[in-house]
């Protein structure tokens, strides 16, 4: 189809659906990016202040925050919405999504463990929630956005210029079906596994859905997890009955895929608590929407027979805390009693009548592989009168063994070292 006619086309379904009209706006650029073409954008792209009275208020909020002994945090960078990290592997740039329109490179150009520059990636091209992002090992970096996905070639050494190479994955409207769109439960994550193949979360837009939806959101993974090969074939359903996963990681140990899993709202303060799951092979149904959170029934599904051989969560957390991004800790700078865990973050509730999460948790692991113990490793953004100080997103790891933790409330990245 002719450039101008498909973009004709997305334009008339603008008023029903805005980030397709974005993602329209933005199918010329593409085009343009994919053949190695400049757009015309402008090649200066303004840089975000690190310093100033939001930074020192960032750092006196800092103070607050209680960890370990011996561990410290501080502002890594100043960086606005910030969602989900990937972390090059060459350790250049830091990639930040958001569930707006923007995605960041974080650079470090001294080495100092203190951000210097944050500007928008691919600012030429526009995006429509492009939340999360991952890199594969040989450099690709992949960003799945509400209802497509792109590769970006070598994005940690051409990411200076507002034009930056791009390709599809997964064509605009061909992740999920566009008539499943929705402002709810649209932040996507995605991570390469061992067997080199691409995997992302996909939500459901309800709190439960209808038993209508049941055999199309099967289908095509939503309410699940997918996989695919990098270059977009080969699509499967990897692991069914997951209401919203915002937080992924591949245990490097065993090649076991770990997920959080934020659970049914409205069964009160205390039910259903919120999953850390593990799924040990393709095609394991982890129980949603038959149960509301670990073994709790809902009402609407609670006179049905739930699937046979349900995968229960290795970790049963708080309710309604909100549990997002989560990573393996493969670093040597934390105590050994760290290495190899599960550090995961709690966005922190919103309808529960007396606030909880808003923290950072820690998961170790037996040596069978499951799930250990699980503690409160930095807390401290939410007070005890229920105001939210910050509200953590996403964990990454830096070269040196030190943690990021983002924070989309404050639109910060904080870095937490031990004996620096």
């Amino acid at each position: 189809m002719h450039t101008r006619v498909r973009l004709a086309a997305a334009l008339a379904a603008a008023v029903l659906a805005l980030p397709a009209l974005a993602q329209a706006q933005g199918a010329g650029t593409l085009e343009k990016l994919s053949d190695f073409k400049v757009t015309g954008a402008s090649p200066d792209v303004p840089t975000v202040p690190q310093t100033g009275p939001k930074a020192d208020a960032i750092n006196k909020v800092l103070t607050k925050i209680k960890l370990p002994e011996g561990f410290k945090i501080r502002l890594y960078a100043i960086v606005p919405d910030a969602r989900h990290m990937a972390i090059g592997p060459q350790g250049v740039v830091l990639f930040v999504g958001t569930r707006k329109s923007k995605v960041y490179a974080v650079t470090d150009r001294d080495k100092d463990r203190v951000a210097d520059e944050v500007k928008v990636f691919g600012s030429s091209l526009r995006m429509a929630i492009p939340n999360g992002l991952c890199f594969s090992k040989d450099g690709f970096l992949y960003i799945a956005e509400q209802n497509r996905v792109l590769e970006y070639p070598a994005a940690e050494f051409f990411y200076e210029s507002a034009d930056v190479a791009a390709f599809n994955v997964v064509k605009q409207g061909e992740l999920i079906p566009p008539t499943e769109e929705s402002y709810n439960h649209t932040a996507r994550v995605c991570r390469i596994g061992p067997d080199n193949k691409l995997y992302i979360t996909l939500g459901q837009p309800y709190n439960v859905p209808a038993q209508g939806k049941l055999d199309l959101y099967n289908k095509v993974g939503m309410g699940g997890i997918i996989r695919m090969d990098r270059d977009g074939k080969n699509r499967e359903v990897f692991a069914y009955g997951v209401r919203n996963s915002v937080g992924m990681d591949f245990n490097p140990s065993d090649g076991t895929l770990w997920f959080t899993d934020n659970q049914v709202d409205g069964m009160g303060d205390d039910i259903p608590p919120g999953e850390l799951n593990r799924a040990t092979k393709a095609g394991q149904n982890f129980g949603f929407p038959w149960f509301g959170g670990g073994k709790v029934r809902t009402e609407d599904y609670k006179a049905e027979t739930p699937p046979a051989d349900v995968v229960y969560p290795e970790v049963e957390m708080a309710a309604h805390a909100a549990d997002l991004g989560m990573k393996f800790y493969t670093g040597t700078q934390f105590p050994a009693k760290y290495r190899g865990g599960i550090f995961s973050a709690q966005h922190g509730s919103w309808n529960r009548t007396k606030p909880v999460g808003a923290r950072v948790m820690f998961t170790s692991l037996k040596e069978d592989g499951t799930a250990d113990k699980t503690e409160t490793f930095a807390e401290g953004w939410l007070t005890p009168s229920g105001e939210y100080l910050g509200r953590p997103v996403d964990i990454g790891q830096l070269a040196d063994g030190s943690l990021l933790v983002s924070d989309d409330l404050v639109g910060a990245i904080y870095r937490i070292s031990y004996g620096d």
